[in-house]
């Protein structure tokens, strides 16, 4: 089956790439009565797309591996979208254009989207390529750790950010008989998105539940054993942990090599205007891939918000482009919420409001620059998390319910109807004096 399109001037679209931006993508182009003539989808991956934030809870168990795929491939050709696993795109010929796959495929092109992702980013250290060495970025990576958990034994998870934590505590719920240490390099897990407060509060969570929480760890070498398999972690303090394998989990690097190649402009990833084009006009860049006024990207709110720009623009539909806006930090982790956004940490211009509950394990604390939030930090209960964050978008001046902030949005809401129903008031006196003030 092949769907034409009346008005689009893109005959035919390749999108290198079937991970969730590539997916978001298909599907919002699909609905579109501009839509390109023929669509094409590249994945260098054996299945389709899937949802890559679901790992964590599938390595822990909580999940089948069925659960992550975001359409079949009956889905694909139902929408009239031609779909190719398991093959990688080696060249990006401009002249011609024309790409070419390691199959030996050729394919011409009008128009290429590359949404090509991004690995591991793997420290430069010695040892770092021996076996047991792992990331944690897709099923394959999944299915090696579920198997590490199922063997027991000692684990080191380099990183406390997000994927590391969330890794780690998957390899502990479906381990047998493990011991898993996760390494940090700063003094406080989770450091550019919690205060010290709730790092504090998840890290003894996480100490409680058995992982082994190393902060200031300063990452020096692997050293192997006779087989060329990791056998331990060495730190520059002189300590050393027994590590049966090691999970890299600190941070990623933009697959930007095939826009490179072709001789896009690239910096740390592909770089692109406010339409997610290249340097070459036939050619856009999605996602973790490319690079927007210095930014790049791993989270999926900004990456949705490119999602709506380049589908509008390659159906030949006005946008006002792409703007970066700030973004939430959620922890997918069983029994342990947390909800961030804004800077960690206050400066001499913040108001600061704190709640904590040491019973509950709850704690809030919201930051406000002249009587508007900036950030905000939930571990435990997090249900307002989202009504601050919206405040913050909306710009919203909160002095007149700062007494109710940090209890619920329903009682600040009444604060804030109430001052603005007296200022009308104040605002109707004032316009419309009375006889003897006349």
């Amino acid at each position: 089956m092949e769907t034409t399109s009346q008005c689009s001037s893109i005959r035919h679209l390749v999108i290198i790439g079937n991970g969730m931006a590539s997916h978001r993508l298909v599907e919002a182009l699909v609905k579109k009565p501009t839509r390109p003539q023929r669509i094409t989808v590249i994945g260098a991956e054996p299945t389709p797309a899937y949802n890559r934030i679901l790992l964590s809870p599938l390595l822990a168990g909580e999940m089948q591996p069925d659960a992550l795929t975001l359409r079949d491939a009956a889905w694909y050709a139902d929408q009239g979208v031609t779909l190719i696993l398991g093959e990688k795109v080696d060249t990006l010929d401009r002249v011609h254009q024309t790409l070419t796959t390691d199959s030996g495929r050729t394919l011409n092109y009008d128009h290429v989207v590359l949404a090509t992702g991004s690995r591991p980013a793997m420290p430069d250290i010695p040892g770092i390529e021996l076996g047991g060495v792992h990331g944690f970025r897709d099923l394959q990576d999944a299915a090696a750790l579920e198997a590490i958990a199922l063997r027991g034994g000692n684990s080191v998870v380099i990183g406390g950010g997000l994927l590391g934590l969330e890794a780690a505590e998957g390899l502990r719920k479906r381990g047998n008989n493990m011991h898993v240490s996760v390494l940090q390099r700063s003094e406080r897990l989770m450091n550019r998105q919690l205060d010290t407060t709730a790092s504090h509060l998840l890290q003894n969570t996480l100490t409680q539940r058995g992982l082994n929480i190393v902060t200031g760890a300063q990452l020096v070498r692997l050293e192997g054993d006779a087989q060329g398999q990791v056998a331990s972690v060495h730190l520059a303090d002189g300590r050393t942990l027994d590590a049966a394998s090691v999970i890299i989990a600190a941070g990623i690097t933009p697959n930007a090599a095939l826009g490179h190649h072709a001789g896009l402009a690239t910096e740390h990833a592909v770089l692109v205007d406010e339409y997610l084009t290249t340097s070459d006009p036939a050619i856009s860049a999605l996602g973790e891939c490319c690079q927007f006024n210095g930014a790049t990207y791993g989270l999926v709110e900004p990456i949705w918000r490119q999602v709506d720009v380049l589908a509008a623009t390659l159906c030949d539909t006005a946008t006002p482009g792409y703007k970066d806006a700030p973004s939430t930090t959620k922890l997918k982790i069983s029994g342990i919420t947390l909800y961030a956004f804004g800077p960690t940490q206050a400066t001499a211009e913040h108001d600061v409001l704190s709640y904590r509950d040491i019973e509950r394990g709850d704690y809030r604390r919201v930051l406000l620059r002249n009587g508007k939030i900036e950030g905000a930090v939930l571990y435990g209960d997090t249900a307002l998390g989202p009504w601050y964050f919206e405040q913050a978008l909306a710009g919203c001046n909160l002095n007149d319910c700062r007494q109710a902030l940090l209890f619920g949005a329903a009682d600040a809401e009444v604060l804030l109807s109430a001052a603005s129903e007296n200022s009308s008031v104040s605002y109707a006196n004032s316009s419309h004096p009375t006889p003897e003030a006349a």
